[in-house]
């Protein structure tokens, strides 16, 4: 059956196997723990940056400090995406996986345990470098085993898991939260727990089977053609080859500017939020439910924005679905910022923007594996969003930086990093439409 030609109404759903069934769990509930453990930091980072430097910092202070935080989990999470991209596309997408879970369980646990800055941002460094892992191996394993059906929906759908974590680690702050910042990061091991038990069993999929299979037969002869030795060239090599550096060009681009807009909203917005509950006299820890209930709010819409961009893109085509999602990001983040000045109108304009800032991550699992062979796909996502992890993992920094050039509010720097979405609507402005073509293999 071909990706278009889907049953009616849901009942396309029927359509999906068992195995396919548990490949997209596992992904979906990795890609939640992803999020999860950076929503669940952005919510604690005020008071533990607080209380790890002591005293009584100032708001330039938290900027500084808590963007530096930022972006070594940022530079952890792009190096993890790198490493483990390339080691999935040798040993298997899910064996890697779970390595990553186990690197993210421990050291987010380590981060309730930490007494300085330093010790917090080692160990921020290192759940990042796991983190990292997660959604770039998580989206080829989907890919291949959806190659021949229902791909666009099915990777719309297994990216809500982004929404969620956010949803789920908001849940955890409203109720962890009033007893102290470490305690919330003691909960946030719960879910890896989970996708560990789940992964027994789980095999890899056909397509990256068939690749192991043709790199035995190539390693058993004697003489390689060129064709074969181009296919054993190590992998980050082949994507800047005349065949694929055009591809490996539009997919950072597009990344960049997807990252650059989420990743300073995410790190700030619960101080932003703190911020207006303060000019109404709400502080503290009674700020926290509310503080959760937003950042709720926010992952509802992301997980309708993550799961309606498949159907989108299978109907409108993966350019003109990334245009429309970036530019309500720039227009809903814009009059967010900058023109709303008190917290009353945030639980009905958080949803919507979480819709679009969070929904265009589904462009990262429908269109960026549909760029690149088999082969070399875990690596080609991992080193997209790498690159654009390592350059974006300074936008909170300079947000942090700009918060003291701009009167310490959080609201302009935020608004102005939040532009850079632009980049990904040039991106697809520039890159090839990929609606109704095969996964390549």
């Amino acid at each position: 059956m071909g990706q278009t030609a889907a049953a009616a109404g849901w009942g396309w759903v029927r359509d999906i196997t068992r195995y396919q069934w548990m490949v997209f769990l596992v992904a979906w509930l990795g890609w939640s723990l992803d999020n999860t453990d950076f929503g669940l930091f952005a919510l604690v980072l005020r008071p533990a940056t607080i209380e790890l430097l002591g005293g009584h910092p100032t708001a330039a202070d938290i900027g500084r400090v808590g963007g530096l935080l930022s972006m070594v989990g940022l530079l952890g999470w792009a190096f993890g995406g790198f490493a483990f991209g390339i080691i999935g596309d040798y040993f298997g997408r899910v064996r890697t996986l779970m390595v990553s879970v186990a690197v993210v369980a421990v050291f987010t646990a380590l981060q309730g345990f930490s007494q300085s800055t330093l010790t917090f941002g080692i160990c921020r460094f290192m759940t990042g470098v796991g983190t990292g892992a997660e959604v770039i191996l998580g989206i080829p394993l989907v890919a291949e085993a959806f190659a021949d059906i229902h791909r666009a929906k099915v990777l719309g759908i297994m990216m809500t898991g982004g929404g969620f974590g956010s949803l789920i680690g908001g849940l955890l702050y409203a109720l962890v939260g009033p007893y102290g910042w470490r305690y919330v990061m003691f909960a946030g091991v719960l879910p890896a727990i989970i996708l560990v038990l789940l992964r027994r069993g789980l095999d890899e999929p056909e397509h990256y089977q068939a690749v192991e299979a043709r790199r035995r037969a190539i390693r058993a002869q004697r003489e390689q053609s060129l064709a074969d030795q181009d296919y054993m060239r190590f992998t980050p090599a082949q994507l800047f080859t005349p065949a694929l550096r055009y591809s490996t060009f539009i997919g950072v681009l597009f990344c960049l500017g997807t990252l650059l807009a989420i990743w300073t909203s995410a790190i700030w917005l619960p101080t932003i939020q703190g911020q207006l509950l303060a000019l109404q006299g709400i502080t503290g820890p009674a700020a926290a439910p509310f503080i959760g209930h937003g950042m709720m709010l926010w992952g509802l819409g992301g997980i309708i924005g993550y799961a309606t961009f498949g159907f989108i893109a299978d109907v409108v085509g993966r350019r003109s679905t990334i245009i429309f999602y970036n530019v309500g990001t720039i227009a809903v983040g814009l009059y967010m910022y900058l023109w709303v000045d008190t917290y009353d109108l945030y639980p009905y304009l958080l949803p919507v923007f979480g819709y679009f800032v969070f929904g265009v991550f589904s462009g990262h699992a429908v269109y960026l594996p549909e760029l690149f062979p088999t082969h070399v796909r875990a690596t080609a996502v991992s080193f997209c969003n790498g690159t654009g992890r390592v350059i974006t993992s300074f936008g909170p920094l300079v947000a942090g930086l700009l918060v003291g050039a701009m009167g310490g509010s959080f609201t302009k720097a935020t608004a102005v990093i939040t532009c850079f979405a632009g980049l990904s609507i040039i991106a697809a402005l520039l890159g090839r439409e990929t609606k109704d073509e095969i996964l390549p293999e």
